[in-house]
């Protein structure tokens, strides 16, 4: 997810896609591919969903075999229709018309292509750093992020309710957003308030959003507004990454088990659009010292047993009192990049087409917003290996590995929907709530976009 002061270039404006002597009917007559659209009919489609797909589809084939002839007569189709100022679905044709563009620079396997991105297209985005007030600002424009953060501090209040003591560990990409609406709730419900421990791992620094501010500061302000609520919280900052599984967290909640063990303390996992970030089983990767050591398994990472399993697993060793997992309803893991591609591109349409229910062309804020979705696409379509850490998994394959890693799931409780349903109302009528088993799940136009779980010990 970055975010980028000002939109990338217009790829309309970008002449190495032109070619003043050639035109629609000559590039279809000349390469004519089964499936593919005439010229006439993709005159008259431009502006269609299924049609631009399919020529990213067709490109993305293009690319990886190598046919660069081919894949400059598709992009320079596309690059009269996929405009960056246009609708929702020629702004996100564009997004992933820039990341096919900056695979065939990253790969080189398209070399003609590479030379015409390294020429003409600055590539690299610039990262925006938000500031405190920014990025609270930020992720409450939709119900992306508020619809999990409503739901979560229903589930832990209910959780943790006769406890004197609650920790908190938030693994979440909104640098703790969340946690000041739950303390303000916490300080609501008990006359006298439990002691509040927060636990955080280092920021993210490859993945948006970006901070302007370190977290010693952020802890500090969390700290001084739970105080003003009669909270004593305490704030740690804890070394881990998601690379390893986050190890090193891991080996230090087990320290911190085996001293506070015994004492009347609630131990809450939030894990808000993170976990994805783990490597699954379609990326094998070598595991740290660090997560070796800690988790505690003679062997590494196998395609049956990944980072993210071994994770799980870890966790449910610390016997927490509740674990919310809340994620993106999609699968971006595949290693093909056409599948991957499909998926994308089914699931990211839903950010744009909200954009334009609430955000003004030219803001500030959907310069921001659209770039978040371009670094996701740019990520997803781009890179392979470690570096494409965009590893969506839909709520199905979420919900199965948390039971074999020995958890529960338990229901939302009324209150809990009734808030989300509050909290939908301040928002554009397209947003809707739906309970799939103990799950609900946030919609946009009938279709799913997040999803929310609660999950105790089994």
């Amino acid at each position: 997810m970055q975010f980028t002061e000002a939109p990338p270039q217009p790829f309309h404006q970008m002449t190495s896609f032109s070619n003043p002597t050639m035109n629609k009917n000559q590039i279809h007559r000349t390469r004519p591919w089964p499936g593919f659209p005439t010229s006439k009919s993709l005159a008259g489609s431009f502006g269609d969903a299924n049609c631009m797909e399919q020529l990213l589809v067709h490109c993305a084939n293009a690319i990886e075999s190598n046919d660069a002839t081919l894949a400059q007569q598709i992009l320079w189709v596309l690059n009269n229709i996929a405009l960056p100022d246009g609708d929702s679905n020629q702004r996100l044709t564009c997004g992933f018309l820039r990341a096919l563009i900056a695979r065939a620079a990253n790969s080189g396997s398209c070399k003609m292509l590479a030379a015409m991105a390294n020429a003409h297209s600055n590539l690299a985005m610039d990262m925006y750093k938000f500031s405190i007030i920014e990025l609270a600002s930020f992720v409450d424009l939709t119900p992306w992020h508020r619809f999990g953060f409503t739901a979560a501090n229903a589930a832990i209040l209910d959780a943790v309710e006769g406890y004197s003591a609650i920790h908190i560990v938030d693994l979440s990409m909104t640098h703790c957003m969340q946690i000041p609406t739950l303390i303000d709730a916490i300080a609501n419900r008990h006359e006298v308030p439990p002691l509040v421990k927060l636990t955080v791992v280092t920021a993210i620094q490859d993945v948006p959003p970006i901070l302007d501010f370190s977290y010693d500061e952020l802890g500090s302000k969390l700290v001084n507004f739970a105080r003003s609520r009669n909270i004593l919280m305490e704030f740690r900052v804890i070394p881990s990454s998601y690379k390893d599984g986050f190890a090193n967290l891991i080996e230090q909640l087990r320290v911190q088990n085996f001293v506070y063990g015994e004492s009347n303390e609630a131990l809450v996992i939030n894990c808000h659009m993170m976990l994805h970030y783990i490597p699954d089983e379609t990326l094998v990767a070598i595991p740290t010292s660090n997560s070796s050591l800690y988790y505690g398994f003679e062997c590494s990472p196998s395609p049956t047993s990944s980072l993210r399993t071994m994770f799980l697993k870890a966790v449910r060793s610390l016997d927490p009192t509740i674990v919310v997992l809340v994620d993106e309803d999609a699968d971006l893991t595949s290693n093909n990049l056409v599948c991957r591609l499909r998926s994308a591109f089914n699931y990211l349409w839903i950010p744009y087409d909200t954009m334009d229910s609430f955000l003004p062309r030219g803001s500030k804020q959907r310069q921001w917003y659209e770039a978040d979705i371009c670094w996701k696409i740019e990520n997803v379509i781009a890179y392979e290996g470690l570096q494409r850490v965009e590893r969506l998994e839909n709520k199905s394959m979420w919900v199965q590995r948390m039971r074999n890693a020995n958890f529960r799931g338990v229901s939302f409780g009324e209150d809990a929907v009734s808030e989300v349903k509050t909290m939908l109302d301040e928002h554009a009528a397209g947003w809707g709530l739906k309970k799939e088993e103990e799950d609900l799940v946030l919609t946009w136009k009938g279709h799913n976009v997040v999803f929310a779980t609660t999950w105790v010990p089994a």
